[in-house]
């Protein structure tokens, strides 16, 4: 969800690497931007790629990526559906290609994704698991490495335009902080996130989004001292100018931030 802000947290990346093509899936929306970011990582001179992120069941996308293989893993940044509604459909396209995610309910063929630094062999790339929790629980973003070439694989910690949602209960504002400062190391190198454009610069793009997410925590302070005293009050004081179709995913936040600050709610 983009909440006051529309426009990127960073600038947009002019290229990318030869060996990243974007295959984005056809489920636009308010929530999704212009549809989810399915990502195919292949070296060159590599047999097998990579993807990370199958999208949602659509059978003409889903094919559309088993046409780039052969390719020998599926990687998931996260588990909500538009990720990984399509990837037992993609890994039995690819024939049973292993589908690799923190929660064991999204893993085929293969063991859950559990520590950060955690890397993949055997595919022309070095693949580093950057433990990022916050948008939800199991949240991980991927630094791919080829070369003096490198992109972080954001999922929705980091979108390609406008801020997201911290899914509360099972995202954490607490972590989601701790995760942007995690990547705001990453200077320089560019951001492909799971909606929206690519982004030049990952780090520059964290401390867009940890800036914003200090006013927003200013900005719910000032609502709960005004009187607001449910998460439902307080989205009407600080998403007041957004569209009402969407307050109930900034609701979430709004949890999120209101736990965080301390604030009990009913």
């Amino acid at each position: 969800m983009t909440g006051h802000v529309t426009a990127s947290p960073a600038e947009l990346a002019d290229r990318l690497p030869d060996w990243v093509t974007l295959l984005r899936a056809p489920n636009p929306g308010p929530m999704t931007l212009e549809g989810t970011n399915t990502w195919l990582l292949r070296a060159p001179g590599a047999e097998y790629a990579v993807v990370v992120d199958p999208g949602p069941a659509d059978e003409a996308h889903l094919a559309a990526v088993a046409a780039h293989g052969p390719i020998g893993l599926v990687l998931i940044t996260h588990g909500h559906p538009d990720h990984t509604e399509g990837a037992p459909r993609l890994s039995e396209l690819l024939g049973g290609a292993p589908v690799l995610a923190v929660d064991p309910a999204h893993t085929i063929g293969g063991a859950p994704l559990t520590e950060s630094g955690e890397q993949f062999a055997g595919f022309g790339l070095e693949i580093d698991l950057v433990d990022t929790p916050g948008h939800t629980a199991d949240s991980v973003c991927f630094l791919v490495t080829h070369g003096a070439e490198r992109v972080v694989l954001t999922g929705d910690t980091i979108l390609g335009r406008g801020t997201t949602v911290v899914a509360h209960p099972d995202g954490h504002l607490g972590d989601y902080l701790a995760s942007l400062e995690r990547l705001s190391a990453y200077r320089g190198i560019p951001a492909l996130p799971g909606h929206g454009p690519a982004l030049a610069d990952c780090g520059a793009a964290a401390d867009f989004y940890l800036a914003h997410r200090r006013a927003r925590l200013d900005q719910v302070r000032a609502a709960v001292a005004a009187g607001a005293g449910t998460a439902p009050e307080v989205v009407a004081k600080v998403y007041a100018d957004v569209d009402r179709s969407l307050w109930w995913a900034a609701e979430w936040s709004v949890r999120a931030q209101l736990e965080y600050l301390g604030v009990e709610q009913p």
